[in-house]
């Protein structure tokens, strides 16, 4: 499989506009920028985060221009994705201490230094810049009905819960970053297709621009329960190996191949067949090197020892 091909279809779940368009984007040479974005409303990086960080490697690997961004201004606000009730806000203060060690935790995937280093940047750069006349011209370039419809907001009207105008306005919030910092393509979990598909449409209507958006698979437990910070089944990236190790010793089978797509670099030629033959060494395998790609070998080896 070709780098370009593996790309577009390791941990991929889908391609806006099409898998297609891009792929003669990226086959033409193009350089391009792109990013994800970190919520900081914890101060640990988790597995969750580590799927899309694996998929930026790929990208900064090949020369593009990868930005790490930091979600500090809308952090403050929460993401209302995936939540039946409205998030606690944060405070400034609040969510740049939990956002003071990722750079650190980044780094053990991405490259911050080099002849192509990530960027670090935070989105109250520009978010705080706008004035109450910037927010409702950009809140002229959607209509009510094209926030509404997102199936969770449906689901709280149904439920007669409270839906609140900062909830509405997370999405164009999370937008204008796409405009702000002129990028080619955003990437993100597929629970965040919503948010990255307003960036597309302001992008066009504000820069005229074409923007990609990739959505990578989530990693989710034997009950199709996303294994992040949300779930209660969360490991941290700033956790010990041997930690980490025994983590990922306690995945049920079923997540195992899943696990290897996403989060090593391993070909998945026969993974199948190996785990049919002996899923407990292959769990050990995937432990192995998710923990030698975090921490070194030699650590792996330690981590290995002691579970």
């Amino acid at each position: 499989m070709d780098e370009i091909n593996n790309l577009l279809t390791r941990g991929v779940e889908k391609i806006y506009p099409s898998k297609e368009e891009f792929e003669k984007v990226l086959r033409s040479g193009k350089k391009l920028r792109l990013y994800q974005g970190f919520d900081p409303s914890m101060p640990s990086l988790h597995l969750g985060n580590f799927v899309g960080l694996m998929k930026l490697r790929q990208f900064q690997r090949l020369g593009h221009e990868v930005i790490f961004l930091v979600g500090d201004f809308t952090g403050m606000v929460g993401d209302p994705s995936g939540k039946s009730e409205a998030r606690k806000p944060l405070t400034r203060e609040q969510v740049l201490e939990n956002a003071k060690g990722y750079q650190k935790q980044a780094g053990m995937i991405l490259d911050f230094e080099g002849d192509n280093p990530a960027k670090l940047k935070y989105n109250s750069e520009w978010l705080d810049k706008l004035s109450f006349a910037d927010v409702m011209r950009l809140a002229s370039q959607t209509t009510y009905a094209q926030v509404i419809e997102r199936d969770m907001f449906q689901k709280r009207i149904d439920e007669e819960k409270d839906l609140f105008l900062n909830e509405l306005l997370y999405p164009l919030m999370q937008g204008y970053d796409s405009v702000a910092m002129d990028v080619d393509l955003e990437i993100g979990g597929s629970d965040q297709m919503f948010n990255m598909m307003m960036g597309r449409t302001l992008m066009k209507k504000i820069s005229g621009k074409e923007k990609f958006v990739l959505t990578t698979k989530l990693l989710v437990d034997k009950d199709g329960n996303k294994v992040g910070k949300t779930t209660g089944n969360a490991l941290f990236l700033d956790s010990a190996p041997e930690k980490f190790y025994g983590g990922i010793m306690s995945f049920p089978d079923e997540v195992i191949s899943l696990a290897f797509e996403l989060l090593t670099e391993v070909s998945p030629d026969g993974i199948e067949e190996k785990i049919k033959a002996d899923p407990m060494g292959e769990k050990k395998r995937l432990a192995y090197e998710i923990v030698k790609m975090l921490w070194g070998e030699a650590l792996a080896k330690m981590s290995q020892e002691e579970f």
